[in-house]
Order: structure tokens, then C-alpha cells, then sequence
């Protein structure tokens, strides 16, 4: 009797394919969420990822419609053979594009994966090694003309009152308006009175700063010199991370965290940023830097160099349900950040909303991702152009968004 138990089972493992792979895009204003369903032949067991990639959105639907002819008829469950499978069987490694068609497949299929087995990711990774997983918010929720477009001090007090009032303990900005050059010693000093305003709003809150790289090394670290009494959580893509010797004159001579790593893809991109100690924390995002799978491999090198982790999440629910698996399951996970209120219809495409509003979150119990999409409320909101951020300095010379 054991032994033909042993034979069904494993005939029930073998039988298992990949049947399609799908995209649905969702327009949520200034990004396409590009969710990716990878379908079985197994009744009603399917997977879903994220792959967003702001004003990319075709290239990345084509790549992964590329990379399903790779997959089609093969077993889901055999997620690192896969993953080799799309990241070696063409002869062009992924860029960008690519490597996040490749993360939206991946979480798919670690989606899969928890769901015939019963067990929500972080579990397959290893177990919680945390009872609850902080959040941090956005100023303004995520909201378009809150992030980008708050410019008073006393607004920005407001709006990070709003998000302590929704128990979160940590907030992100941008002080420094697309428009102005950072290196304008009177807009340093008008973003500084920002971030005064908010340390006063909130003396206990811990405060972000995003710079979007926008800046030069004596810039960043000019203003980072401004802002040294108000004790910044972290200082955030001071520059490019290409330059990493930059990086790591920043990380050097300031006095608080430096935070990199959303527009690097693959762990062989971030090896220089850990071996040169170029920041404190290192910021993978699931959906481009090759999925779960890459992710957890970057954490455990970040792990090497006793340097933090905190994916970058500023997309979709389904893209902070595979996050939120991850920062369970690593040790040296900091925090997590998330959206809440980009759009207001944000988590009526969830079947059972995540719940991101009181600054943490206890681990998952779910199976899988622990997640479904409501494809008749996704519908509702199909590919449109995203909110094209045309950013230009006041001479009218090209700015980084």
C-alpha cells in the first residue's frame, strides 16, 4: 500500500504543466500594474505575480509573452530550473525589462508552488524569523500630487500627521521638487525647512528622504550636511548607484543610512554596492530585480556584509503581498515599504484586501502569495498611457524625474 502511495504521488508530481501564461494589465494612474497569471492543468491552481515597470508596460507584456515559450509545458514547480531557464536559454541576458518579466513569472510560480502545498511562501523560505513586519508609508499615502507635488512645510507636516494618525511610525519624502536643481543652495535650504517641519510634526516618527538621484556627490552631501539634526532614518539614492565610488563618498561622510539598490536588477548588479559597503541597506524590488527567487539570493549576500534590506515596493498589491513573503522569511529584513492610497479603488482587485494601514503586518497564513485577483474588478480599469512625468528645470534643460 506504501509503496503504490509512493507511485500515485509521484505520478501526481509529474503530471503537472505549465498551460499559459497571461498578463492583465490594470491602469492605476501613474503606473500599469502588469499582473501576471501562470495557469496549471491542475483545476483551478494558478499563480499570480507583478511585473510593473512604469512606462514600459508593452516592452514588459512582450517579454513575458517572449519568455512563455520557454515555459509552456513545463513543470511550474521546478521554480530555480525555470528560473535558469529564462535568465540563460537566450542568447541576450535581461536588462531591466526583461528581469522584471522574469519576477512577475517568479512570483507566479512560488504562488503556485505555496498553494498545492497549503503554505504561504515565507514558509517554503524557511519559516517567519518575526512575529509582525513594520511598514513604512508615503507622504500622502503614495498619492501622485502628494509625493511629487507637496512643496510647503507646513504641508508636509500635515500629511505625515496623517500617517502617523494611521499608525504607521515611519514615513517617506521627497523634499526636493523635480523642477528645482538640487544644487541650489536656496532649494536646499527651503527642502530643509521641510524635513524641519516634519521632525517637529512628528519628533518620534522615523523619516525617509528620497533624493531619486538627482543630484552630484557635492550635492548630496551639502544637503545631507543640513540635514544632520534631524535624524534621518535613512538618505535614499543620493546619487546613481553606476557610480558607486560616489556612493560610497556619500555613505562615508554622512552621518545617517544611505539607501540604494531599486534600479539594479540581478545580484551580480549588486555585488560592487555590498563589497564597496557603498550603503546600510540595500533596496531589491521583487518585481524587477528577478522575482522572489533573486531577491532572497540578493538578502543573503546582503547578509555576508551585515548590511540591512528593505525591497522597494511602490507598485500594486500583488507585487506587496510577495514583498511582505519575503521580509518574513529574512533575517536582516529592516522594513517594508507600501502604497495605500494611489488610487482609491487600490484593493478592490483583491478578492480579500490586504490589510497595510496600521504600520505592521503579522505573517502570513494564506497559502501562496496569499492573494487573488478579482478579474471582473481588474477589468474595470484596462492599459491606458501613464501620467507622463515630463520633468524639466526652469532653464528648460532636461531634469531626472
Amino acid at each position: 500500500m506504501v509503496r503504490h502511495a509512493l507511485l500515485a504521488a509521484q505520478v501526481s508530481f509529474e503530471a503537472m504543466k505549465i498551460t499559459a501564461i497571461k498578463t492583465l494589465v490594470v491602469n492605476a494612474r501613474m503606473r500599469n500594474w502588469i499582473l501576471v497569471k501562470v495557469e496549471t492543468d491542475q483545476p483551478g491552481l494558478y499563480g499570480w505575480g507583478e511585473a510593473t515597470l512604469e512606462w514600459k508596460t508593452k516592452g514588459v507584456v512582450g517579454s513575458i509573452e517572449d519568455l512563455s515559450v520557454l515555459l509552456i509545458g513545463q513543470d511550474p514547480r521546478r521554480i530555480e530550473h525555470l528560473w535558469q531557464i529564462m535568465h540563460r536559454q537566450y542568447f541576450w541576458r535581461g536588462g531591466i525589462v526583461t528581469m522584471t518579466a522574469m519576477s512577475g513569472i517568479d512570483q507566479s510560480l512560488w504562488d503556485i508552488k505555496g498553494k498545492e502545498l497549503g503554505k504561504p511562501v515565507c514558509e517554503l523560505l524557511g519559516g517567519p524569523v518575526r512575529d509582525r513586519l513594520r511598514l513604512y508609508d508615503h507622504l500622502g499615502g503614495g498619492k501622485l500630487e502628494d509625493i511629487y507635488g507637496t512643496l510647503e512645510p507646513e504641508v508636509f507636516a500635515e500629511r505625515l500627521q496623517h500617517s502617523i494618525e494611521k499608525g504607521f511610525t515611519a514615513v517617506k519624502s521627497m523634499p526636493i521638487p523635480v523642477a528645482e536643481l538640487v544644487e541650489s543652495p536656496a532649494v536646499m535650504k527651503r527642502a530643509a525647512k521641510c524635513v524641519e517641519a516634519m521632525r517637529n510634526a512628528g519628533p518620534d516618527i522615523d523619516i525617509m528622504l528620497d533624493l531619486h538621484a538627482r543630484t552630484t556627490v557635492a550635492a548630496a552631501l551639502q544637503f545631507g550636511r543640513m540635514l544632520a539634526d534631524y535624524d534621518l532614518f535613512w538618505y535614499e539614492e543620493p546619487c546613481w548607484p553606476e557610480h558607486m565610488d560616489a556612493m560610497v563618498e556619500v555613505s562615508r561622510a554622512l552621518p545617517f543610512p544611505i539607501a540604494t539598490g531599486e534600479r539594479l536588477v540581478g545580484r551580480w548588479e549588486f555585488r560592487e554596492l555590498l563589497e564597496k559597503r557603498a550603503c546600510a541597506i540595500v533596496q531589491p524590488d521583487v518585481s524587477h530585480c528577478g522575482g522572489i527567487s533573486e531577491a532572497r539570493r540578493i538578502a543573503a549576500m546582503a547578509e555576508t556584509y551585515s548590511i540591512s534590506v528593505a525591497c522597494h515596493n511602490p507598485q500594486g498589491p500583488v507585487s506587496t503581498a510577495a514583498s511582505i513573503q519575503i521580509g518574513f522569511a529574512v533575517p536582516n529584513y529592516l522594513i517594508q515599504e507600501v502604497v495605500r492610497a494611489d488610487v482609491p479603488w487600490r484593493n478592490d482587485i483583491l478578492t480579500d484586501p490586504l490589510n497595510v494601514t496600521q504600520g505592521y503586518v503579522l505573517p502570513p497564513t494564506k497559502p501562496g502569495l496569499g492573494i487573488d485577483i478579482n478579474e471582473a474588478e481588474a477589468a474595470k480599469y484596462p492599459f491606458q498611457p501613464e501620467v507622463t512625468m515630463a520633468c524639466f528645470h526652469k532653464d528648460g534643460s532636461v531634469a531626472d524625474w
